[in-house]
C-alpha cells in the first residue's frame, strides 16, 4: 500500500503534510530512529525525503527499511481516509488492468485471420481500457490535486 500511496501523493502533488523533521537520520536493521518532534502515532504515514534507498510514504512504525544513514527531511502525514481508500482502489485495479496480460498494455484490442478472429473483452465502465490508473481515478482524485511551482 505505501508504493501506491507514494505514487498518487506524487500525482496529486500533495504529501498532506504535518509536522517536518530535517537534519541526519539513521535507519538500521530496517527501522528507523524519529525525532519525537513528529509526534507519530501507530498506523500515521509519514514522508521520508533526500534519502538515497528509502524515499517515499511509510506507515508508522516502518520496520523492512533499507539500513543507511542520510540527511534529509522526514514528514508527518495527516493523509484523508477518502485517499487512503482511493489509494487501495487503485492498487486492486493495477492488480486487475495492469499485468501482462491487460488490455491497458496490449496495442490489440482484437485479431483476425483466415477463419479465426479474437476480441478481447472488457467493460469500458470499469476504466480497463483507459489504460492508466490516473485516467480512471482523475476526477475523484481532484480535489486533493495542489498546483506545481505555484
Amino acid at each position: 500500500m505505501e508504493k501506491t500511496l507514494t505514487k498518487v501523493c506524487e500525482y496529486l502533488n500533495n504529501y498532506f503534510p504535518r509536522n517536518e523533521a530535517q537534519g541526519s537520520f539513521v535507519i538500521a536493521e530496517g527501522v528507523i530512529t524519529l525525532p519525537e518532534s513528529l509526534k507519530l502515532k501507530e498506523g500515521q504515514y509519514f514522508r521520508i525525503l533526500g534519502s538515497d534507498l528509502n524515499d517515499g510514504v511509510y506507515k508508522y512504525p516502518a520496520t523492512k527499511l533499507n539500513d543507511e544513514e542520510f540527511t534529509g527531511a522526514i514528514w508527518s502525514m495527516a493523509v484523508p481516509v477518502t485517499v487512503i481508500d482511493l489509494a487501495s482502489e487503485i492498487e486492486e485495479w493495477e492488480k486487475l488492468y495492469d499485468g501482462v496480460d491487460s488490455p491497458a498494455n496490449s496495442p490489440y484490442n482484437s485479431e483476425s485471420f483466415g477463419n479465426y478472429s479474437y476480441s478481447k473483452g472488457y467493460a469500458s465502465q470499469s476504466g480497463a481500457n483507459s489504460g492508466t490508473w490516473q485516467a480512471v481515478f482523475g476526477s475523484r482524485l481532484a480535489p486533493f490535486r495542489r498546483l506545481r511551482n505555484v
